[in-house]
């Protein structure tokens, strides 16, 4: 009789441990990454009041069984639902990061200041020193680091991810390498046939990330499919002309081909003058001859000894002032020759440029410079001792296949832009300031900068356990392992290798059931109850056995 009332005792303690478990899991319905647990009875002790007996063949009598009496019950296991997932829940925060499992359960690995510890509650947030750590408890996020020699992840012993210390707050600027002419060069463009030529600026960068303007001019020879393309000047941030004090000689070491007496242009008269070649003067409307000044090139002297002047602009279409000052100051050797038969007016003088030519049947590009599809912008020379010493230059490789030479009503539209054909190698960067973070699937922590740069900055790497039930919670969503978990290497594994991923913006919800945590309730009320109707029961038998002496 006092067995059934400590068996039943037991069964109210063993009850009560499943009710503790369930109000546990419901008080966590809403934990992020919380996991269910569940209890599993098993019998105890068992009193054996008889043994078990065999059949005897000699008095024809069979085996009797052992007759035993249970003792109770306890909580045998506490299960931890830890490999099923909870739903997703949308935060939007780029700091907040689900698992998502394929073959193993994956946990975050963490570290409290003396140990790592486990988790799959993925709230983070950036703190003060710039590591990655737990919101709820300022644990930092182990990862792996960048090999600073190879750019790429060295999967090594995890370390705090420190994602915005003072080295990746910016992004080293990148020289321009390369860059691309492209677009209609119409030979009809009033721009190309006048003394500044077709005017393209090349903007880039010099290894300091400080930003430069090449600026190039094309201009006509007069011959069909071909032109000159000229570098009359590099800009500085301030619009200051660097090569200002170079001359024509030292600017081909930069771009182009040397030439101490270029034909400029040639030139006819204008209609308000015509050619006298028996005087060999130049006669105008009025009738006034004009000769040639033998002290200055670029002024005509009446004949008529009147006078009267005309200059080398009115006669000559085409000669601008600024030709006209040129010729008179001799600048960049500059001369003008008369024809003698036809009057006409040929310039020449130094010139720096390459012979641009295109395919007259087809309109594309055949060469610059002799050489095909490119040539060198020589920036480096500038920093090798003809404008300094600094070293800051690299030379750019300017592509000009992608010009094309056809009528386009007058108008080019050909242009200059840094950067190969595919618009980003070789473009070259200023020094940029960190604007964002973001996390991809396989946990690679990236950095993005205002200069379009986007630099590796880390790798959260995830533990995985042969037993993950086998760890043993520590409170705060956190686990430890355990002999019965398997141990943790130190190194972790990429998220990915087995097919699972992190997804950003979303956290995983706790995977409590509350239909089934409910239902569990009911069945463990009426346990209880039962039991307790057990003890009631047997204090009653006790009752009527004590009162049979009255």
């Amino acid at each position: 009789m006092m067995r059934s009332m400590y068996s039943a005792v037991s069964g109210l303690k063993t009850h009560q441990t499943r009710m503790d478990v369930i109000g546990n899991n419901i008080a966590n319905v809403n934990t992020v990454a919380f996991k269910s647990s569940s209890v599993t009875f098993s019998d105890i002790l068992y009193q054996t009041t008889s043994n078990a007996s065999g059949a005897n063949a000699t008095t024809g009598t069979g085996g009797v069984n052992a007759k035993q009496i249970g003792l109770g019950t306890t909580a045998a296991a506490t299960k931890v639902s830890i490999t099923s997932a909870g739903a997703s829940e949308t935060t939007g925060n780029p700091f907040d990061i689900r698992l998502t499992d394929k073959n193993s359960t994956n946990f975050f690995i963490v570290n409290n200041g003396s140990e790592n510890v486990f988790t799959r509650s993925g709230s983070f947030y950036v703190d003060g020193s710039g590591n990655l750590c737990m919101s709820s408890t300022g644990y930092t996020v182990m990862g792996w680091q960048v090999d600073e020699t190879t750019g790429e992840i060295r999967k090594d012993t995890v370390s705090a991810l420190r994602i915005m210390q003072e080295k990746n707050l910016t992004s080293a600027p990148e020289a321009t390498t390369q860059a691309t002419i492209a677009g209609v060069l119409d030979e009809n463009d009033t721009d190309v046939k006048n003394d500044a030529g077709r005017v393209m600026n090349l903007n880039f960068y010099d290894n300091l990330g400080y930003q430069y303007t090449a600026k190039f001019a094309i201009k006509s020879t007069g011959t069909d499919g071909k032109y000159t393309v000229e570098l009359t000047s590099v800009l500085d941030s301030n619009n200051q002309n660097i090569t200002a004090k170079l001359t024509k000689q030292q600017m081909s070491q930069l771009f182009g081909n040397y030439n101490a007496n270029a034909t400029l242009g040639q030139y006819g008269l204008t209609k308000d003058y015509k050619y006298n070649s028996a005087n060999q003067t130049y006669v105008n409307a009025d009738g006034k001859e004009f000769k040639q000044s033998a002290t200055d090139a670029t002024l005509f002297e009446a004949t008529d000894g009147s006078g009267d002047t005309a200059s080398i602009t009115e006669i000559f279409s085409g000669i601008t002032t600024t030709i006209a000052n040129n010729i008179k100051n001799g600048t960049n050797n500059y001369k003008v020759n008369l024809d003698t038969t036809t009057g006409q007016a040929t310039v020449t003088g130094e010139q720096t440029s390459y012979d641009l030519v295109f395919d007259t049947s087809t309109g594309k590009f055949a060469s610059i410079g002799g050489d095909t599809p490119s040539t060198m912008l020589n920036m480096s020379v500038l920093s090798s001792g003809l404008l300094n010493n600094n070293g800051n230059f690299q030379n750019i490789s300017v592509d000009f296949s992608q010009c094309l030479n056809y009528e386009n009503g007058g108008k080019s539209t050909i242009g200059a832009d840094a950067g190969a054909t595919d618009g980003t190698t070789g473009k070259g960067r200023k020094l940029g300031a960190m604007t964002g973070i973001s996390i991809d699937t396989s946990g690679r922590i990236y950095g993005t900068y205002d200069n379009g740069n986007t630099e590796l900055l880390g790798q959260i790497a995830v533990a995985q356990f042969s037993n993950a039930s086998g760890l043993e919670k520590v409170g705060e969503s956190c686990y430890r392992t355990t002999l019965n978990s398997g141990e943790f290497d130190g190194i972790g594994v990429e998220i990915s290798a087995d097919g699972s991923s992190m997804t950003t913006g979303e956290l995983e919800m706790s995977n409590v059931d509350l239909s089934s945590e409910f239902t569990s309730m009911i069945t463990t009320q009426r346990g209880f109850q039962a039991n307790s109707r057990v003890i009631t029961t047997s204090d009653t038998l006790l009752e009527e056995l004590v009162n049979l002496k009255r």
